[in-house]
């Protein structure tokens, strides 16, 4: 009997069924395919694995080895620097433009970096604007609070053509007890942006340190905390979501271009580029293949979309996420196959009610990643289990497996490569819908051993 594509095998090893009876899950709220890594292998499990289900963060295997296959490790992302008026005595006479390329990992210091070579070019005024352009991509407005209503975390940032620091803010937190007092810095400068330097020490062990601040962000330009900071707790930092997330990279541009002396007659504003306007350099970022490690080691929600976005940019034409999942889907017929059906893979990150796959689609992709010239990219992205990434406290057993993890209210996941002792790798995705998902952590621990031990 064929399901979605696999040849119907045994059912769940007898671990993971005591495992599902103890958390009080029953065997249909999960979905499994164990199967060698060679293309074509039966299964060794393939429990409800033709179901489409929401797999959590699992989808950027789908997304990561797409912008691998398609684009190519080494690919790079451009951020311009341009300008339409000459340099005279030091003072540009006209506006500055930086022109976002979807750089995902544009963090503080690389901001910094392309602020001191703007400098290196002789300028060190600006008697226009500085125009930040985020025509490469075309989004909808999206509100960070629309998925859980978690506004400020991090991981519900949205994609940016200009992407500055994952639109965070880092708060960082150094008790000085000397004074009594705990240091508070804030990375990236944001121009306008007002935050006390210093908040009291107390003692005690350092427990919710984040609640015994009694932070306050209602106002994104006087963030305030009321409360106090635990000796006992060390250097700590806080990333939070910038509260007015279309305006970070325009405070941060600003604030940056401030904090290393240089000067600003005009305003930072959002506009467009002028085709009269010259490059005059541009930075690159890392390599695809650090941010594929970024996204599937610690489940990087905005760089995720940023790599689907990734696979819909071409020059003259700005990305949409309607053009990158048409190209997912013809992707996944030419690379893939008809069956299984591609996935839906909504923004690519996983961070979605809507997405879905099956658990064979995603053992399917697995296996043809194994034979592909990018499978050590790959693997070497994904957490290692009981020492790195969302895996490192994982209590399955070190080394064991290489697996992406998967977690939302109702769901945990795991997928990727089992090693076996006898040098045998096995593709494992384990997938869990439920509204006790959670409490499935040792089926899904069980069923890795079971595969490395078999």
């Amino acid at each position: 009997m064929l399901v979605g594509g696999w040849a119907q095998a045994s059912g769940l090893p007898a671990d993971v069924q005591a495992a599902l009876q103890r958390a009080q899950l029953p065997p249909d709220a999960l979905a499994v395919v164990v199967a060698p890594a060679v293309p074509g292998a039966p299964p060794w499990v393939s429990h409800r694995a033709g179901e489409p289900v929401n797999p959590a963060s699992t989808m950027k295997l789908v997304t990561t080895f797409a912008a691998l296959d398609l684009l190519g490790p080494a690919h790079v992302w451009r951020t311009a620097v341009l300008t339409d008026a000459p340099v005279q005595d030091g003072v540009l006479q006209g506006h500055l433009y930086l022109k976002g390329g979807g750089d995902p990992k544009l963090v503080s210091e690389k901001l910094w970096l392309l602020m001191r070579r703007v400098q290196a070019l002789g300028i060190t005024r600006i008697a226009g604007d500085i125009v930040v352009d985020r025509s490469t991509f075309d989004l909808p407005p999206i509100d960070p609070g629309a998925f859980d209503g978690e506004p400020l975390r991090p991981y519900n940032a949205a994609p940016d053509a200009l992407l500055v620091n994952f639109k965070s803010q880092v708060f960082t937190f150094v008790p000085d007890a000397g004074a009594g007092v705990a240091r508070v810095g804030m990375e990236p400068p944001l121009a306008g942006v007002q935050w006390p330097i210093t908040v009291p020490l107390t003692g005690g062990a350092c427990g919710d340190w984040r609640a015994s601040l009694r932070a306050d962000f209602a106002d994104p330009l006087r963030p305030r905390f009321g409360g106090s900071y635990p000796a006992a707790c060390g250097e700590r930092s806080w990333p939070l979501a910038h509260p007015e997330p279309s305006a970070m990279a325009l405070r941060a541009v600003q604030g940056m271009w401030q904090a290393l002396g240089g000067r600003l007659d005009g305003q930072v504003r959002e506009g467009l580029t002028p085709p009269q306007a010259q490059e005059r350099i541009a930075l690159e970022s890392v390599p695809l293949t650090e941010v594929v490690r970024d996204v599937n080691k610690f489940s990087n929600n905005v760089m995720a979309q940023h790599l689907l976005l990734a696979l819909a940019q071409t020059p003259g034409r700005p990305a949409t996420f309607d053009a990158a999942r048409e190209r997912i889907a013809q992707w996944w017929g030419q690379r893939i196959g008809p069956v299984p059906p591609a996935p839906l893979v909504d923004n690519g990150a996983g961070l979605s009610r809507d997405a879905r796959i099956s658990a064979d689609a995603l053992a399917r992709l697995l296996q043809v990643a194994y034979v592909s010239p990018m499978m050590p990219e790959l693997m070497a992205s994904l957490p290692v289990s009981g020492m790195d990434g969302t895996l490192r406290r994982s209590a399955m057993g070190e080394g064991l497996a290489h697996l992406k993890t998967g977690s939302l209210r109702d769901v945990q996941a795991l997928a990727g490569y089992v090693h076996r002792p006898d040098g045998q790798r096995l593709v494992l995705v384990a997938i869990v819908n439920h509204p006790n998902a959670r409490a499935a952590r040792p089926a899904l621990d069980a069923l890795v051993q079971w595969a490395a031990s078999r």
